[in-house]
């Protein structure tokens, strides 16, 4: 039997890299206030019902206030806040990570006041793959910044950095 040759992990991440995606902080509401992390490992999953996955990291320290809460925001950032999916993309404690955002609580879970899009989820399921765990959330209420003069382009990652849309 032929073995298939191991792919470099750190290649790996250069190839996948050329996948551009958006950007998104989500976050929960736990005991001792608002969490959130910036992810790109975001995805539609079914119309009917609604449903979303996210993926975290399983060193987070925000997937287990979501699991504990059992309902998550999914925050989709516009072009310019680089700075902010950096400060969430830290390892700075929660209270420090929302001293550079102001947030409003809809629905259970903090929501960005200047995000692009917001989605609420209710936790459907987690389950472990690999070095993170894949979580589905239904989802329950969302809302996007149409209004005039807003900057409407959304953040994109791709091959390790972000751009825009040209």
């Amino acid at each position: 039997m032929e073995t298939t040759p191991a792919v470099d992990p750190a290649r790996y991440r250069e190839v996948i890299g050329s996948f551009a995606t958006g950007v998104a902080i989500v976050t929960a509401h736990g005991p001792d206030g608002p969490a959130g992390l910036t992810t790109n490992a975001v995805t539609s999953l079914s119309l009917d019902p609604l449903l979303l996955i996210v993926c975290f990291d399983n060193g987070s320290r925000t997937l287990p206030i979501v699991q504990s809460a059992g309902r998550f925001a999914v925050n989709v950032l516009r072009a310019g806040q680089e700075d902010l999916a950096r400060v969430f993309a830290s390892k700075r404690e929660a209270t420090e990570k929302f001293d550079a955002a102001t947030h409003t609580v809809a629905h259970g879970v903090p929501v960005l006041d200047d995000a692009l899009a917001w989605i609420a989820c209710d936790l459907e399921s987690l389950t472990p793959a690999g070095d993170h765990t894949i979580g589905i959330g239904r989802v329950t209420h969302l809302s996007a910044d149409d209004s005039p003069g807003a900057t409407n382009d959304p953040l994109l990652f791709f091959r390790g950095g972000f751009g825009r849309l040209a």
